[in-house]
């Protein structure tokens, strides 16, 4: 359940979703409360084989209590590695507290989008207490794949975009069978694809579901095991079904994304009731985009999407962070 404006959120939570696989949930999975991950080194590995990380928070404070319940696990080392499975900054804000000989792996556009944005995710989100904020992009960079080694442990990273962003990464322990799917996956709320492509989403999910993971832990929201894995990848998909044929009957009739936004209450059924309705809003302007001819992942400027969005939500969108 979603927190009113101004209550406490839950304490984040710390979950071994395998022998030394950890995934941190933050509640309730809103903007800016998104997920994390914890990889460690299997039994036997040597003392100084580390960890990995899997992405960052939003607030200076919510990285601190990250990084302390990460000591907690793999001791006071610093991460041997940590991944950004996109640009947005509440996976990327606490890039900076990493030490300077910790390398940070992203896809390549990733690192562009980084730069390019900067703090623009606490400049649109003013309410929370960013604390301090510093901008670090990704210093090792891949276009297609790349496999880290914790000792025996294996970790793939799989590029997948454009679908939430142009630089999609799957983090994937194919021993495990763990998943950790970025913003690729929301569990409870309306996926975002305004940085990506809602004709490219439907591939990305598709990459996720041959996978077949055991465990999927989602960008945001709960983790998804065993048969909930599909179901919730399935509902993904009908929902971008959904929004590209809402899409393509505005665009011909040429109804402005908001309005057809505000009228689509039984076409979108029971994804209606998904949490964070407005990216409705930004996935209809997305898919203009890209029907006007515009690629999958070029760059859509955010200034007039977003008056939509808040617009429709009826105010200004609330960020529990």
């Amino acid at each position: 359940m979603q927190a009113a404006q101004g209550d406490p959120m839950p304490e984040p939570e710390l979950h071994e979703v395998a022998p030394g696989v950890y995934a941190y949930v933050q509640p309730d999975g809103s903007w800016m409360l998104n997920n994390t991950g914890l990889v460690t080194a299997p039994p036997g590995a040597a003392p100084d084989t580390g960890y990995v990380l899997v992405d960052t928070t939003s607030t200076e404070s919510r990285n601190r209590a990250l990084l302390r319940r990460v000591r907690d696990v793999a001791g006071d080392g610093p991460p041997r590695v940590l991944v950004n499975t996109h640009h947005h900054g509440d996976h990327t804000f606490g890039n900076w507290l990493m030490p300077p000989r910790t390398p940070i792996v992203g896809h390549v556009l990733c690192r562009a989008d980084v730069e390019r944005s900067g703090t623009l995710a606490a400049r649109t989100f003013t309410g929370p207490d960013y604390g301090e904020l510093r901008v670090r992009p990704p210093d090792t960079t891949f276009e297609s794949r790349l496999t880290l080694h914790l000792g025996e442990r294996r970790i793939d990273l799989l590029h997948t975009g454009p679908a939430h962003t142009r630089g999609d990464v799957i983090v994937w322990l194919p021993a495990e069978r763990v998943a950790f799917a970025g913003d690729l996956a929301f569990s409870g709320g309306q996926p975002f694809l305004v940085d990506g492509s809602v004709a490219g989403y439907p591939a990305a999910l598709a990459a996720l579901c041959a996978l077949a993971p055991a465990v999927l832990v989602p960008g945001h929201g709960p983790i998804s095991r065993g048969d909930d894995v599909p179901r919730l990848l399935g509902d993904l998909l009908e929902y971008s079904t959904v929004v590209e044929h809402l899409a393509r009957y505005g665009h011909k009739a040429g109804v402005p994304p908001l309005e057809l936004a505000r009228g689509a209450t039984r076409e979108l059924g029971r994804f209606a009731t998904w949490r964070e309705s407005e990216r409705l809003v930004g996935n209809l302007h997305r898919a203009y985009f890209e029907l006007d001819g515009n690629a999958p992942g070029s760059h859509l400027p955010m200034a007039d999407v977003w008056a939509d969005m808040v617009a429709y939500h009826g105010g200004p969108i609330p960020c529990h962070a």
